[in-house]
């Protein structure tokens, strides 16, 4: 009979090693409440995942994201899990696990896998925070992959070091909308990935430019207990499950 699937023997198995991340992105991942990972995505993957974001887009039209989100300014797009194969490596990254393992530090798993696109003028969101800062110390994990270069022009995300401490900002800001005195812009190129707690106070920038794309990722993994963002298992598609591996399955929650 073969071993029951554990935490950390999906995370084996899929490359997540306890050496992972290094001690510097440890250290930003407690004390900031984020970190960047660059070149994380390679040239052709990069591509596959442009293509297949555009491809989704003109595809679902008007009902691009319905699954989870839509928002005036952006384009959407949601449930990617079951969107193509080159998404697969996104929720699986051992480098991106092993970071989700050392914020959440409690069984975890996929919750959603979204994409976003602030338009330009568009794309400023309020700071807030993906969990509720009611339910510490149980904390999730965003992470943001970046399909084109992240810069203070395009929208890039800010977040607040050390803001995953903190109670809502929308309770202790009088604008949580405004620049905040503390904020860091995520300014990274394309292949880029940051890892943040999801208490980490964080939020999209204006989109200044006149033409630039700024299309990324939102792939948030939370504590086992929590309902999922997205069901994954009521979206899972035949042709998605006959290609997971069982610790793949494990990190979907859908066996």
């Amino acid at each position: 009979m073969a071993a029951a699937m554990t935490m950390d023997r999906c995370l084996t198995e899929l490359g997540a090693d306890p050496g992972l991340p290094d001690e510097r992105r440890r250290e930003e991942l407690s004390g900031k409440g984020f970190a960047l990972f660059t070149g994380i995505i390679d040239a052709t993957w990069l591509e596959l995942l442009r293509t297949g974001f555009e491809a989704l887009t003109a595809a679902e039209g008007e009902h691009a994201g319905l699954e989870v989100h839509q928002e005036a300014g952006t384009r959407r797009l949601a449930d990617l899990v079951n969107k193509g194969r080159a998404f697969d490596r996104v929720w699986s990254h051992p480098v991106v696990l092993a970071a989700v393992r050392h914020v959440i530090g409690a069984p975890f798993r996929l919750s959603s896998l979204n994409a976003r696109d602030a338009l330009p003028g568009e794309g400023r969101q309020a700071l807030h925070q993906d969990t509720d800062c009611a339910t510490r110390p149980s904390n999730g994990c965003n992470s943001i992959w970046m399909l084109d270069d992240f810069t203070a022009d395009n929208g890039c995300t800010r977040l607040v070091p050390g803001s995953h401490r903190l109670d809502r900002p929308q309770d202790l800001l009088d604008d949580p909308s405004a620049p905040h005195p503390e904020q860091e812009l995520v300014e990274a190129p394309a292949g880029s990935v940051a890892v943040f707690n999801s208490l980490t106070w964080h939020g999209g920038t204006l989109n200044r430019t006149r033409d630039t794309h700024r299309r990324a990722m939102h792939c948030f993994f939370d504590v086992r207990e929590r309902p999922q963002q997205t069901d994954q298992r009521a979206y899972l598609r035949p042709e998605t499950a006959a290609r997971l591996t069982p610790a793949m399955r494990y990190l979907l929650d859908v066996d």
